[in-house]
């Protein structure tokens, strides 16, 4: 049919309503401060960037445990037998999206030389990435050739496309993670053109060969629209994950088979304050996806244990309540030899006995109950639930409150509060981490630690408290961390040795057998040896003392009942496509 009567058409359906703009809005609480892929490492950017941008591989939308697709490849990698070389087939007619950087302004189509000079771009020191550390040092030759001067005319043993779409990638050792790297916002394809023409205002001006291009951007707000040469692509509800017993209430179902993405425009609104972010989602005509404000969740929830919404909220809303994909932790400085590692052996066991006894005293329920709203629970070590390597049967001893312990602990060590050491704690300038602080301090004089030897030390912005942390002035330091992929090996990371400040080992954490066992465990393949490696990693850590933890934080995601969507806000991306208003679901059917 020619293109003429089919614009009449679609413009007569429109006049009747079935042809409305399908529109959906969606709230942060925060703003990107970039949109280059490199230089991304927040939340907020990467949700426009997998939306613009495409990646070799994503995640199933609903899938759990998480599991990988292919996206942009054509298929899952072909790995040779010793694991080091992995070959990957791109779809072919993927076009970038038309933008003014290409000749004639027509996109051009997506080959592996792309992928090639977007890893490359990482390792560009003109670009300053983020994301460098997913394959430093791990693929032959990147190092070599970013320290040569980064020319991109110059091929790289271990990343060169075979051919126009063939991508070959070589490590130095085995990495079972690397797939997941290739899902992440900093692998995104960018074209050579559009770093070309634009530079560093690629910031502001993404071009890539995702579902959505970007029509405006701002501090307040993101505006996308459906790429008009996006791919063909459609919603295998089975192929995704879709269990009905988990999912049929939400109305996914009635979705299966629809061209991707299901609306025509989303709007994303950056609200840094809750009030404002709150007011807008239950106003039903403003943002349609929120997450519950902590100041609202006695409002909001009927029950927390498990969460459970009021009838008025129920009757509006559809909820989900997700555990966050990583935990909170506060963790000592080993180099601080007062409290971590000393020279003397016998002082080196009493500062054990010390650090052991202040996470004795640690009250969680408190925690939880005071900060989080009573909103989880806590867990042993580092490895959270729903990851490979969390044990539900290892002892609770380390999360559980114990002030007669702690106390008997430091009596048998010959601490007094005449020798104690002053306890230097740390945080920002807010209001919550002073309420935090003082609750902290009242735990440590029940156990006998003297007031005027606990030491608060604030920050004027979590910049200024992170460079602290990384330059190792801090004795104590309370921090999050959210796993950039469904490994426990991303968080194993943080303990160990060679990782030490400025770089992820912000504990200073060094233990031979506890990196011997990250060692073995990180070139291995996932398995039940695997498994046991990290659940021995993590207990090291316990009986060390070196961390209290961990927490993984619960939040309550409310959409409206026009909203058809599953929302995950872990390690998931390019969730937009799968989204769909009512107004999406009616003129599809």
């Amino acid at each position: 049919m020619p293109r003429r009567y089919l614009t009449l058409l679609w413009l007569l359906a429109g006049s009747v309503g079935w042809g409305a703009e399908r529109v959906y809005r969606h709230s942060e609480n925060g703003a990107p401060k970039t949109l280059d892929p490199v230089a991304s490492n927040a939340t907020y950017s990467n949700t426009i960037i997998t939306a613009v941008y495409d990646t070799l591989y994503e995640y199933k939308y609903l899938k759990r445990p998480y599991e990988l697709k292919p996206n942009l490849a054509a298929a899952m990698p072909t790995v040779s037998a010793d694991g080091l070389v992995f070959t990957i087939p791109l779809r072919r007619g993927v076009v970038f999206a038309d933008d003014p950087c290409f000749k004639g302004g027509k996109g051009r189509e997506v080959t592996a030389a792309d992928v090639v000079y977007s890893i490359k771009r990482n390792f560009d020191p003109q670009w300053t990435s983020a994301g460098k550390w997913l394959w430093q040092d791990k693929l032959l030759g990147l190092d070599e050739w970013a320290s040569k001067g980064a020319n991109y005319s110059q091929e790289v043993e271990g990343l060169r496309a075979k051919d126009r779409y063939t991508l070959e990638v070589k490590l130095r050792r085995r990495y079972p993670q690397f797939l997941y790297t290739l899902a992440m916002g900093f692998a995104a394809v960018v074209p050579q053109e559009a770093v070309a023409r634009y530079g560093k205002e690629l910031a502001v001006h993404p071009v890539g060969s995702g579902p959505w291009l970007l029509k405006h951007f701002d501090s307040m707000k993101a505006e996308l629209v459906r790429n008009p040469r996006y791919r063909e692509e459609h919603f295998d509800l089975a192929f995704e994950g879709y269990d009905p017993l988990e999912h049929g209430a939400t109305g996914l179902g009635s979705l299966g088979g629809r061209r991707l993405p299901l609306v025509d425009r989303v709007e994303v609104h950056f609200m840094k304050q809750e009030a404002a972010r709150w007011s807008s989602l239950t106003k039903q005509n403003e943002v349609q996806y929120g997450v519950v404000p902590t100041s609202q969740v006695d409002l909001v929830l009927k029950s927390k244990r498990p969460p459970v919404l009021k009838d008025d909220y129920a009757k509006r809303f559809n909820s989900r309540v997700l555990r966050e994909f990583g935990f909170v932790y506060t963790e000592f400085n080993m180099a601080k030899p007062e409290i971590g590692y000393n020279p003397d052996p016998q002082r080196n066991e009493r500062n054990r006995a010390l650090r052991c006894a202040i996470r004795k005293a640690f009250d969680w329920e408190s925690r939880i109950q005071r900060v989080y709203y009573g909103l989880g629970e806590p867990f042993p070590g580092i490895i959270p639930p729903d990851v490979d390597g969390y044990d539900p049967g290892l002892s609770r001893e380390s999360v559980t409150l114990d002030t007669a312990g702690a106390k008997e602990l430091l009596k048998s060590h010959g601490w007094t509060a005449a020798n104690l050491p002053v306890l230097e704690y740390s945080g920002v300038a807010s209001v919550t981490d002073s309420q935090i602080f003082v609750q902290f301090r009242g735990w440590m004089n029940r156990i006998g630690y003297p007031k005027n030897k606990i030491k608060y030390t604030t920050f004027a912005s979590f910049g200024d408290y992170s460079k602290a942390i990384k330059e190792g002035r801090l004795m104590t330091h309370a921090l999050a961390w959210g796993l950039d992929y469904p490994d426990a090996e991303n968080s194993l990371q943080l303990y160990y040795g060679p990782n030490k400040a400025p770089g992820s080992n912000a504990a200073n954490y060094q233990n031979p057998a506890y990196d011997a066992l990250y060692e073995r465990a990180t070139v291995m393949q996932p398995g039940p040896e695997r498994t046991a490696l990290y659940r021995q990693a993590n207990e090291a850590l316990i009986n060390d003392c070196v961390v209290i933890a961990g927490f993984s934080r619960t939040r309550i995601h409310l959409w409206h009942k026009g909203v058809v969507m599953y929302p995950d806000a872990n390690v998931i991306g390019n969730y937009f496509k799968y989204v769909a208003t009512e107004a999406a679901a009616v003129a599809q059917r």
